[in-house]
């Protein structure tokens, strides 16, 4: 797995990345979201910087899963560890955790692997649960 800068823009978007294939594939509904919360722009990066970004996440996943692809939800937990290491600002987690939140919802339905990974960030960050907005709409980011 290629690694970031800790709290670069690149390492936080990674953790979007991990967020869009926690499910085991992600929908236009899900990268539209992106754009439209304009996360990009939030991160520091450009459209295409975070592109990048989800691309490398994808073709590092899948190496490390030696060609087998299941998203993100299966990765060992010492890597997904390792990635959330690399965002240690507290606003910079804050706002990643709001952006996935948008994410995963976006398409109105929040799947086990995308609860089980936001519910990961947040045991990892030790946010207190009631920090953890559950029912996030992606207007509110706008």
């Amino acid at each position: 797995m290629r690694t970031y800068p800790t709290n670069s823009p690149q390492a936080a978007a990674r953790l979007l990345a991990m967020a869009l294939v926690a499910d085991g594939n992600y929908s236009l509904t899900e990268i539209r979201a992106l754009d439209r919360i304009r996360a990009s722009r939030r991160l520091g990066l450009s459209a295409r910087a975070l592109k990048t970004v989800l691309d490398h996440f994808c073709e590092d996943l899948l190496a490390a899963a030696q060609g087998r692809w299941s998203g993100s939800a299966d990765m060992d937990d010492a890597l997904r560890q390792q990635l959330l290491d690399e965002v240690r600002d507290p606003a910079l987690r804050t706002l990643v955790v709001d952006l996935c939140q948008a994410i995963v919802q976006a398409d109105g339905h929040e799947a086990d692997g995308e609860a089980a990974l936001l519910d990961t960030f947040t045991r990892a960050w030790r946010q207190p649960p009631a920090a953890r907005r559950v029912a996030w709409s992606v207007g509110a980011l706008s």
